[in-house]
C-alpha cells in the first residue's frame, strides 16, 4: 500500500508561483522536481480548505494550482477536525487562524497521513514544534504525520 501524503497549499502554490524572488524560484524548481520524481511512488491527499485557498490571486495561476489537485482525494471538515483545530490553537502551537495551519494539521492527523508536505517552515515543517504536535497528538490518541518540505525528499535545504 501506497503512503498517503497531505498536499498544503504551499505545494500548488509554490508549483506555479508568480513569484521572482530567488527564495520562491527556488521552492518553485524543488516542488516541480518532487512532484516528477516523487508524486506518483505515493497517495495524494488534500482538503477543500487548500482548495478554497487556491481560488485567490490571480485567475490564470489559480485554476493552474487547482489543477494540481484533480483526481485526487479532498478531505471535507467535519465536527471531529473543527474541535482538533481548536486544541491546537488552544495549546499555542498554532497560529490562532481556525483556517489556516492548524486545520492542516488537523486535517492530516485525523485522516492518519503518512506525511504532510509543505513550505511552511514557521509553523509547520519547524522541528521546534514537532514534540509538541506529537504530544498533543497523543493525548488525543492520534498519530502524527511526518511534516516535511520538498526539499527533504530531494536532498537540498528549505
Amino acid at each position: 500500500m501506497q503512503k498517503r501524503i497531505y498536499l498544503e497549499t504551499t505545494i500548488p502554490s509554490s508549483y506555479y508561483t508568480l513569484r521572482t524572488d530567488e527564495e520562491s524560484l527556488v521552492k518553485q524548481r524543488l516542488t516541480r522536481q518532487w512532484w516528477h520524481e516523487y508524486a506518483e511512488l505515493f497517495t495524494l491527499t488534500s482538503s477543500t480548505a487548500v482548495a478554497t485557498e487556491l481560488r485567490r490571486g490571480e485567475r490564470e495561476a489559480a485554476q493552474k494550482r487547482l489543477d494540481l489537485l484533480d483526481g485526487i482525494e479532498l478531505f471535507e471538515p467535519t465536527v471531529e477536525i473543527t474541535q482538533i483545530t481548536q486544541i491546537y490553537i488552544d495549546r499555542l502551537i498554532m497560529p490562532k487562524e481556525p483556517q489556516g495551519d492548524a486545520l492542516h494539521l488537523a486535517f492530516a492527523t485525523f485522516h492518519q497521513v503518512d506525511v504532510l508536505l509543505t513550505w511552511n517552515c514557521a509553523h509547520l515543517a519547524n522541528p521546534n514544534k514537532f514534540n509538541f504536535i506529537i504530544r498533543i497528538n497523543q493525548e488525543l490518541g492520534l498519530p502524527t504525520p511526518m511534516i516535511t518540505t520538498p526539499a527533504d525528499y530531494l536532498g537540498g535545504t528549505s
